[in-house]
């Protein structure tokens, strides 16, 4: 009997898909009846612990995470829908926290669900609207790679036992939209969201590791951590944003580092 540890996340995607099961699954968000919808999962121990956030970070954190993806669709956020499940025992104040946490970002919760559960998980459903979804299958050799900001940043505050706030990159995916052929966050580590894109799309990335902008005490390993949520993508006019690669043809992910082949670990969801 095979598990979903055996086949990985590509591997259980790719299953579904072939049994026609789920499609559009390659992309951040499914575009329907013209909405932008997304949802993103955070289950206590996997995804957060409350050593290091309190509720409304944690919910400030759920909040970002969802609308990273329609930033990375391009879209204005519109609304959040909240299911959530608590333990009988989890005390009002430390909802309520939470629920600031969720407003936080000015994009307001419409509605969802609550149920008893044995620890913390929220999932949220992140609503918006986009001119132009460029989605994760379109890059053709001779674009560039790019990316909106430095990484690392949360791969060193987890060494400090830490982690930062999610940047929120809306403005930036609204005008990456407009010319990029393929775009993501970065939320599984670089090497493996850049391999979303090279397999989708049916070419390679070829990533310089020197060009990419860290954040400040981070190392070149932190990059691999993933939970950066910047915007990675693939575009013949890089804008203002930083250029760390290119696309070819071919298939695959490789990064270099100045000139010789560098390996980068990367979150597995069943791993």
């Amino acid at each position: 009997m095979t598990t979903v540890a055996e086949l990985g996340e590509f591997g259980l995607l790719a299953e579904l898909e072939r049994r026609g099961l789920a499609s559009g699954v390659e992309h951040d968000a499914a575009v329907v009846d013209g909405l932008v919808v997304t949802q993103d999962a955070l289950v206590e121990g996997v995804h957060f612990r409350f050593d290091l956030l309190d509720w409304t970070q944690l919910g400030a954190r759920a909040a970002a995470v969802n609308i990273s993806d329609l930033a990375a669709s391009g879209a204005e956020p519109l609304a959040l829908l909240v299911s959530l499940g608590l333990p009988s025992q989890t005390e009002l104040d430390d909802v309520l926290a939470l629920y600031e946490g969720l407003n936080s970002l000015g994009v307001p919760v419409r509605g969802g669900d609550t149920t008893r559960a044995d620890s913390v998980f929220l999932a949220i459903t992140a609503l918006g609207r986009s001119e132009r979804v460029p989605g994760r299958a379109g890059a053709r050799p001779g674009d560039l790679v790019v990316v909106t900001g430095p990484l690392g940043a949360a791969g060193a505050a987890f060494r400090a036992g830490n982690l930062p706030p999610v940047p929120v990159r809306v403005e930036e995916g609204r005008r990456l939209a407009q010319v990029a052929t393929a775009m993501l966050d970065i939320s599984d580590g670089l090497a493996r969201d850049a391999t979303h894109v090279a397999m989708r799309s049916g070419v390679r990335l070829e990533i310089e590791l020197e060009r990419i902008p860290l954040s400040p005490g981070a190392e070149l390993d932190d990059v691999g951590f993933g939970e950066d949520y910047e915007l990675l993508a693939a575009t013949p006019d890089p804008l203002d944003f930083a250029v760390i690669g290119r696309v070819v043809e071919g298939e695959g992910v490789e990064l270099t580092l100045n000139g010789e082949r560098y390996d980068l670990a990367g979150w597995e969801h069943f791993r």
